[in-house]
């Protein structure tokens, strides 16, 4: 097939593309290598014989003349970062979502797949077992109570402690700016693939990690954060109390599924989870990264917080599962990896303090008062 990765020089998609070039396809990436992400322009990493167009993915002419030319999209180009950039968000996963649509009915386009990222953000705090009152969905956690260090959910029924859930594909309750986008964008695609007949598949990435993650994010990272810690002789911070709870997973998994759902036939027409299948609380991930650097910089609980972070989320994968996927890596793993990625990499030494600068004047990070 000949097959348009959109965001092919990002993370997910430059990966997704090295292996579809290796699967006998023609690739053909359309990125707009921007900053933060591409703050160098053109990665070295690009995958050898994807023919490169450099633009943006909402350029409707742009756009329409590469879909033309293709058999399937992936489209994991995406605006990820900042909370307060909400209109962004909008513009960049849902416009560009819809013109893939727009364009492909307009012009009778026959295209045997899109696969379009979601996220696990789209599902926002995810599900809860109260002992008494059964399930809950929890809303997003009110400032006041974060302000006084009050990180957990509690029972909106009768007040009492939760209990965490996997929480499947059916839930979708976005929280923050990027959560909502990416369930929109998911609407989008499954609906009009559905009302017009084009086969169409969503997956909600985890915590992706791995190699080419980009050190230029503020926001998001935690492999990134606690390794650049690690190597730059720091200890890392840990936001709340450290027992915020998610599950990461290895992007050679991501790959895996990326790969299976472009031919198999179940898929069509449905959302997946992809993910790790193993819960970690962020003190327990800190451990795996101290670990492998063999530091004895224990990760630090300041008493700080992220404005708009989710408390936990843990996806259901059994969906995925039942299509003979399965994920196959460590998180040990990814950091091994990311680690070995970042040796000797140029220009380290001010990137963490840039993205703590720049989230502490957004108003990201917050203190408690305890």
């Amino acid at each position: 097939m000949r097959i348009l990765v959109t965001g092919g020089a990002g993370f997910i998609g430059s990966h997704t593309s090295d292996r579809l070039v290796e699967l006998g396809h023609e690739v053909v990436v359309l990125d707009a290598l921007t900053a933060p992400v591409h703050r160098d322009g053109r990665p070295n990493y690009l995958t050898p014989g994807a023919e490169l167009w450099v633009g943006d993915v909402r350029n409707r002419e742009l756009l329409a003349n590469l879909l033309r030319r293709v058999d399937a999209v992936y489209h994991f180009a995406a605006y990820q970062d900042y909370l307060t950039d909400f209109s962004r968000f909008s513009s960049v996963n849902v416009v560009s979502t819809a013109f893939l649509y727009e364009v492909a009915v307009e012009e009778g386009l026959d295209l045997q797949r899109i696969v379009v990222a979601s996220s696990q953000s789209a599902m926002g705090e995810g599900l809860y077992w109260c002992p008494a009152d059964g399930d809950q969905a929890p809303d997003m956690r009110p400032e006041s109570a974060l302000a006084r260090g009050e990180w957990d959910h509690r029972c909106p029924v009768c007040g009492g402690p939760l209990q965490l859930r996997t929480t499947p594909e059916t839930f979708a309750n976005p929280q923050n700016a990027y959560g909502m986008s990416k369930y929109g964008e998911e609407m989008v695609a499954i609906n009009l693939g559905r009302r017009y007949d084009i086969p169409t598949v969503a997956l909600r990435y985890s915590i992706v990690q791995g190699p080419r993650q980009s050190i230029y994010n503020a926001y998001s990272g935690a492999c990134r954060i606690f390794c650049l810690h690690h190597l730059l002789g720091s200890a890392p911070t840990l936001y709340e109390d450290g027992g915020m709870i998610r599950d990461y997973v290895n992007i050679h998994d991501v790959v895996a599924a990326n790969e299976l759902v472009l031919t198999d036939d179940r898929a069509v027409g449905r959302v997946f989870n992809v993910g790790g299948g193993t819960p970690y609380t962020t003190a327990e991930f800190a451990e795996v990264v101290r670990e492998h650097y063999g530091s004895d910089q224990q990760a630090r609980v300041s008493g700080e917080y992220r404005f708009g972070d989710t408390r936990h989320i843990h996806s259901d994968i059994e969906a995925l599962r039942g299509l003979g996927w399965a994920p196959k890596h460590t998180p040990a793993d990814s950091v091994a990896e990311y680690a070995a990625w970042l040796e000797g990499m140029p220009g380290l030494e001010d990137v963490l303090a840039d993205a703590d600068a720049k989230m502490r004047r957004l108003g990201v990070v917050r203190q408690a008062n305890r």
